[in-house]
C-alpha cells in the first residue's frame, strides 16, 4: 500500500492533480471539487453493478440459471467495474496524501478497531 499511495502522490503531481495547499479558500475548494469528483465515481460503480443485476435478470430470462447468469454478469462488467474502483481508489489516495495520511497504517487501524467493537459484541 505504502508503493501505490507513493506512486500515485507522483503521478498527482506529475499530472497537475494534488488537492490545492496553496490557502484555505484554494484547499475548501479543492476539497469538495475533489469529493464531488470521488461521489460520481462511486454512483458509476453503482452503474456497473446495475449493469450486472439488469444483465443478470436477461438472461434467467432467457433460460439461464440465476448463478449461472450472475456468474456471466460478473464477467461482463469486471474490466469497467474495475476501472471505475481504480478511480475511487485514486480519489481517496488523493484526500489521503493531501492530509498526509499513511493508508496503510489507517487501514489496519481502522480494522483492528472494527474487530474489537465486534469481539465485544459477541
Amino acid at each position: 500500500m505504502k508503493e501505490l499511495q507513493a506512486y500515485t502522490k507522483e503521478y498527482q503531481k506529475e499530472m497537475g492533480w494534488e488537492i490545492n495547499k496553496e490557502n484555505y479558500a484554494k484547499s475548501r475548494e479543492s476539497l469538495l471539487n475533489n469529493y464531488l469528483l470521488l461521489t460520481t465515481e462511486v454512483a458509476e460503480v453503482a452503474e456497473e453493478l446495475r449493469n450486472a443485476f439488469n444483465l443478470t435478470q436477461m438472461k434467467v430470462k432467457e433460460g439461464m440459471g440465476e448463478e449461472e447468469a450472475f456468474v456471466a454478469a460478473k464477467e461482463s462488467i469486471k474490466k469497467d467495474i474495475g476501472k471505475e474502483l481504480a478511480d475511487c481508489l485514486a480519489y481517496l489516495l488523493k484526500f489521503y496524501n493531501y492530509f498526509d495520511i499513511d493508508l496503510e497504517d489507517s487501514f489496519y487501524e481502522k480494522m483492528q478497531e472494527v474487530r474489537g467493537r465486534r469481539n465485544k459484541d459477541l
